[in-house]
């Protein structure tokens, strides 16, 4: 997922995208290190805390398998 990546680039801390989200600051390590897997409203959440389309958070996802897929 692009969560880190996505919350860089806005200038969010952890705390400040758990404030936006209404989410924990210690369930947002555990989504961004891999430890957790959300939900889907938990990922609705994120993308409205970070101000973007769900499917954001997946693009790295999705071209991944696309690329797996190619070379079959």
């Amino acid at each position: 997922m692009q969560i880190r990546r996505l919350r860089e680039e806005r200038g969010y801390s952890l705390e400040e995208l758990a404030e936006r989200s209404g989410l924990s600051f210690r369930g947002l390590i555990y989504i961004e290190h891999g430890r957790r897997n959300p939900g889907v409203l938990t990922i609705l959440s994120i993308a409205s805390g970070l101000d973007v389309a769900p499917a954001r958070l997946f693009e790295d996802v999705a071209e991944t398998s696309d690329e797996a897929d190619s070379e079959r």
